[in-house]
């Protein structure tokens, strides 16, 4: 059995973000390794971009000052072996932009990032259309595909059906960050989605506390939190034990 279909076994999982680099890429390895070992059951690792389109204030200035300070998609690749090295054991998803992918080379990327002990990728700007070249070269390990609320029923079903791994379900329309509360229609929205696939389906955008976690959980079979991950851990003076502690409540949340 791969790993994410491992990471599954206990639902709901608990999915952080954190991107590569930031605050510096030493603390950033780091903190993932914290999420990794006190409680996150599969981890999605930001590749930074200098355009980061679905991603709002908190996580574009985090990947920002992470290009500041130099990371690269190889320094990342590095990263992601350097933490199966110490011990990570948990699935490792590369969330990243498909630009400094095609710029590092497609296949050279997928052999590089298959090699570094990588799971699987998320692409937010690669829609399923013009994403045949990338699957064919990734071949087992799955690119997830991302379903908003106003996708069309037609679209739905078809992403639904061709999915490996798992679904990233953005909860609202906008960007990554934040929210009050959860959206009414959320069930509803999970619920349509299932018609169409047996794969795993998991909410992100907008999960900022581990009681919205434990709401979100009760409905989906993982929980994506990013900007609140990034901006409860970048802020802190002791990265790592606010990583460690981070992890703890909302796994605890999620029971």
């Amino acid at each position: 059995m791969n790993r994410i279909e491992n990471a599954f076994k206990n639902k709901p999982i608990f999915m952080p973000y954190f991107p590569l680099g930031y605050p510096n890429l030493p603390t950033s390895i780091d903190v993932i390794e914290a999420l990794a070992k006190n409680g996150a059951d599969l981890i999605e690792v930001g590749l930074s971009f200098s355009d980061p389109l679905a991603d709002g204030p908190v996580i574009q200035k985090a990947t920002q000052i992470a290009l500041e300070q130099g990371i690269t998609v190889k320094k990342s690749l590095a990263a992601v072996a350097e933490l199966r090295k110490r011990g990570v054991t948990i699935p490792l998803i590369l969330m990243g932009y498909f630009n400094p992918m095609l710029a590092y080379g497609l296949e050279k990327f997928v052999h590089d990032a298959r090699d570094a002990g990588a799971d699987g990728f998320i692409i937010p700007d690669l829609p399923l259309e013009e994403a045949v070249e990338f699957q064919a070269l990734v071949g087992d390990m799955p690119l997830i595909q991302m379903l908003a609320p106003t996708s069309p029923n037609e679209r739905m079903e078809s992403i639904a059906r061709n999915a490996r791994g798992f679904i990233y379900l953005v909860s609202v329309t906008g960007v990554t960050g934040a929210r009050t509360s959860i959206s009414d229609g959320l069930g509803d929205l999970i619920q349509r989605v299932r018609e169409h696939t047996s794969v795993p389906v998991c909410v992100g955008f907008g999960i900022g506390t581990p009681e919205q976690a434990k709401q979100v959980g009760a409905l989906a079979d993982g929980v994506i939190v990013g900007s609140a991950c990034v901006k409860t851990i970048g802020g802190n003076d002791n990265p790592v034990e606010a990583a460690k502690k981070f992890a703890r409540e909302f796994r605890g949340a999620l029971g």
